[in-house]
Formats: structure tokens, sequence, C-alpha cells
């Protein structure tokens, strides 16, 4: 309350209210659903080393080579995920809105670099998305 009255007093049947932070906003570029899908694919495939390379800068993750499906789910790594999951790997509108909000700079449909901001955006399908287990 400093600086709002004079001399720093303020009244006496004023009530003091802690600050507190807020938490975080859950999904604060507004990602539509297939984007935050789509998305979380693409982190679960910088995880793995044969979908493609770190860099070219720092902190990020180029892939070059995508899961092929194998009848109505694609395997990334250790997981399985659903075809109906994943349709926007292979959508440039979803790549060109990713690239708009800054999560990914997209070569359509050569390759896809996920940002630093991308890698670390919570989208809080990983759970949804990504199965483990196998057939």
């Amino acid at each position: 309350m400093r600086g709002i009255f004079r001399g720093g007093d303020r009244p006496r049947n004023m009530i003091r209210i802690p600050i507190v932070q807020m938490a975080t906003k859950t999904n604060p570029l507004k990602l539509n659903p297939l984007q935050l899908r789509t998305l979380t694919v693409l982190q679960a495939l910088v995880r793995v080393p044969e979908a493609g390379e770190t860099g070219p800068g720092e902190g990020e993750f180029t892939i070059r080579r995508f899961p092929g499906r194998h009848a109505d789910h694609f395997h990334v790594g250790e997981f399985v995920v659903s075809g109906s999951h994943a349709t926007g790997l292979f959508n440039e509108a979803v790549w060109n809105a990713l690239s708009r909000k800054g999560l990914v700079r997209a070569d359509w449909p050569n390759s896809i670099t996920l940002t630093p901001g991308g890698v670390s955006y919570d989208t809080g399908l990983a759970g949804e998305v990504l199965h483990s287990g196998g057939h």
C-alpha cells in the first residue's frame, strides 16, 4: 500500500490483502484441439532420436521423419497414438497455425522445427493422446 497514501499512512480500517501469484494459465496461446493434439505428438517425437535432430538453434528440435500409419494408429517411440489424434501431423494449415504462434518453424511438408517454446508448451493432453503399450 506504500505510495498510495501520503507519508505511507493508511486508514486504520483498510484491509491488507496479500498478493498471491496466479497459477499459470492453461493454453495461453489459445490453440484449438487439433493444434493441441498435434503439438503433443510433435513433443513426443522430440524424444525419438530417429525422428530428427537437435537444432538448428539452442533448445530446438527439427523433425524430418514422421511415423507411418499402422492400421488406425501410429507408433511414436514407446507410445501408441490414435490416428484421429495425429491428423494434424499431415495438415499444412495446422503447421502454419503453430508457426504463427511461435511454437514451430515449418518447412511444409519436409520438416518442422519445434522452438524452445514449442518443446516446453504444456498442452495438457499427453495422457489423453500418448498411450503406452503395444498391440
